[in-house]
């Protein structure tokens, strides 16, 4: 009896601590703080750096979370989880449209320009799914993981970096939450694969493509 009230609770805190919102902040600090010793590491003070993160965290996480706890309040919404696909939609536009005031709020910003597309490209990926959930379910927890294995991809290809044990590590976290995401009955193996699938491509053909045409938009 104690083992699977153990496991739903890990499966619920992971849920929690890999929030799909929060993977804006876990890139931000990735681009930011994680990669030492190459120029952008230097490319902007810390105290800016720090201003930056309270900045994504802010509008990428808080105030998503308020807007959709103000909806559940005025029951626009009948869940403050969202897990029905039909009451999904709204909510994910007008989150998209915080990253998208984000990424124009940094747009003048002398910061590594990586960042700015890696926001754009976590926006571009809410309406996606908004508009996908519109007919089917797809996981919005693994299309931030995705997201940010994709951020990876291109930064290594950049940077001409080995981070390898960065890219295990991210499979691994995500294959876990993605195991407790359909031992909580959430998704289906068949959701979990297309939002892994829809982050991924979204920030690697974002990357790549603006790369082809002209570094300018990526250093």
């Amino acid at each position: 009896m104690f083992y699977p009230k153990l496991l739903k609770s890990l499966s619920y805190l992971l849920t929690v601590f890999f929030h799909p919102l929060l993977m804006a902040t876990y890139g931000c600090a990735f681009l930011l703080f994680g990669l030492k010793g190459s120029v952008y590491d230097y490319l902007t003070p810390h105290p800016v750096k720090l201003r930056i993160m309270l900045l994504v965290f802010l509008m990428s996480f808080l105030l998503p979370i308020i807007n959709i706890y103000l909806l559940y309040k005025l029951k626009r919404i009948p869940s403050f989880i969202l897990s029905q696909r039909s009451e999904r939609g709204f909510p994910y536009l007008i989150t998209s449209l915080f990253y998208f005031g984000l990424v124009y709020l940094l747009f003048e910003v002398n910061i590594w320009n990586t960042l700015k597309v890696f926001l754009f490209g976590g926006g571009l990926a809410i309406v996606l799914t908004a508009l996908i959930n519109s007919r089917y379910k797809i996981s919005a927890h693994m299309v931030g993981l995705g997201g940010l294995l994709g951020v990876l991809i291109s930064v290594s290809s950049l940077l001409k970096v080995d981070i390898t044990l960065c890219y295990i590590a991210l499979v691994i976290t995500a294959g876990t939450v993605a195991s407790a995401r359909i031992y909580l009955g959430e998704h289906s193996n068949g959701e979990i694969l297309t939002g892994f699938a829809l982050g991924l491509i979204v920030q690697s053909a974002l990357f790549f493509t603006l790369r082809s045409i002209s570094f300018h938009y990526i250093l």
